[in-house]
């Protein structure tokens, strides 16, 4: 790359385009150039080329279904319009019959996955969830569930009364090994927000910290299940802040490629939690190469890994920081590039259509995401698209979106594997 073919080239991002086209691992000071660089237009050529060397030619969506449980929490965390108290108009908690009818509309409809979480209920016992699980397992029996945040699975230890200050990961396994044998399929990534503790203490100090989330995510691999992770940006954080959360994320992923035997050596890797302030001593993997093998579920015996990381812009309205603007769209744009260049070992990033939009989703198929999510039918945790939580598009239009970007649309299902469909009825190839 010369300085003559792209005259308006910030010059600083020259060694950073070496590395990415080597495959090598950027640095925070890489990160913050990206971040910061008025040469927007070639941090998302940059980004769409790891894209493209990732997923030549194809972007992913699924026909899906969420489910919220319940919005009555625990917690006020200050950026959330979500929770509600017990007795607060609103409020809500689902029964079992309402959760099977959900379920079985799931199946009948051909839905490969249910995206199911809800609020920090203290009135639920822990039988509640794994009654749940297996409700829905037995009137759709195909469909993945993908259930609980980090943060939900914590509170689910606490309420068993298996969780143990001096060693939390111990409950979060017993909880996991029931849920999973509930029907449990994967962890959605919610709860992340910004690894920081100077954020967490301003935005949601009573929620659990990077380290428990961490740990959490750690379990869930060790026991074989896969994840996903987020970011949620653009509120009391800061660009350094968001790049040491990617910074986290990916030394947490180089564990658990480690483990798969990206190294040659699995029995090797290093099983501690991650301290946020701390990197761990774990070598560097990078999937950002040409013919990289990216992970597949069936390496799932070895253990679980980040399938995708989803960036996810904050809204303030109806929280207790919407005197707050939030991100606008080049933000958004210039996020998902900085965070595809970053996490050079996640094999995808989400562009969650929800809450960009789908005609920003489909932009930022061509900034670094290769999955723009699927049809999600209910949704109440925001409220970008649309007043009401019905928020859904149609296989139609997630096609005619990846198609408009240049892509071929593929279909997947959770676990990223594609997707057969004739109708309603569907299999994995």
């Amino acid at each position: 790359m010369t300085t003559a073919a792209l005259p308006n080239l910030d010059t600083q991002l020259l060694p950073i385009a070496e590395k990415v086209h080597r495959g090598e691992r950027l640095t925070l000071d890489d990160g913050w150039i990206l971040y910061t660089t008025p040469d927007i237009w070639t941090v998302l050529e940059l980004a769409k080329s790891v894209r493209d060397r990732m997923h030549p030619g194809v972007a992913y969506y699924n026909i899906n279904r969420h489910l919220n449980y319940s919005n009555v929490c625990a917690l006020s965390c200050k950026f959330c319009e979500f929770y509600r108290k017990k007795g607060q108009e609103g409020e809500y908690t689902r029964d079992l019959d309402y959760i099977r009818a959900e379920g079985k509309k799931a199946a009948e409809s051909g839905a490969t996955e249910m995206h199911i979480v809800g609020g920090l209920n203290p009135y639920l016992p822990f039988e509640y969830y794994t009654d749940m699980l297996k409700a829905l397992r037995e009137v759709a029996p195909s469909v993945h569930l993908k259930a609980f945040t980090a943060v939900e699975l914590v509170h689910l230890a606490r309420i068993a009364k298996v969780y143990k200050k001096n060693d939390t990961k111990a409950g979060v396994r017993w909880v996991l090994e029931r849920l999973k044998e509930a029907g449990l399929g994967s962890l959605p990534g919610g709860g992340a927000e910004v690894f920081d503790e100077r954020v967490h203490k301003e935005a949601f100090k009573t929620k659990i910290g990077a380290h428990e989330w961490l740990d959490v995510h750690l379990v869930a691999h060790e026991v074989g299940l896969n994840s996903n992770c987020t970011m949620l940006y653009g509120h009391v954080d800061k660009k350094a802040e968001r790049l040491r959360h990617m910074e986290i994320l990916r030394r947490s992923q180089d564990q658990a490629l480690h483990r798969l035997g990206y190294t040659g050596d699995p029995d090797a890797y290093i099983a501690d939690g991650i301290v946020e302030s701390e990197q761990i001593n774990a070598p560097v993997i990078t999937l950002n190469i040409d013919d990289a093998v990216l992970p597949t579920p069936e390496m799932s015996s070895r253990g679980g890994y980040y399938q995708t990381i989803t960036p996810l812009p904050f809204f303030p309205d109806g929280s207790e920081l919407e005197h707050l603007s939030g991100p606008a769209g080049l933000e958004n744009l210039r996020t998902i590039a900085v965070t595809r260049l970053m996490l050079d070992n996640f094999p995808h990033v989400k562009a969650f259509w929800i809450m960009q939009t789908l005609p920003m989703a489909q932009l930022m198929l061509e900034a670094g995401a290769d999955d723009i999510d699927g049809t999600v039918v209910w949704y109440d945790i925001t409220k970008a698209v649309g007043e009401g939580t019905h928020q859904e598009t149609t296989e139609l239009d997630l096609h005619r979106a990846i198609e408009e970007a240049g892509y071929e649309p593929v279909e997947r299902d959770t676990l990223y594997r594609r997707v057969s469909r004739d109708g309603n009825s569907w299999s994995v190839e």
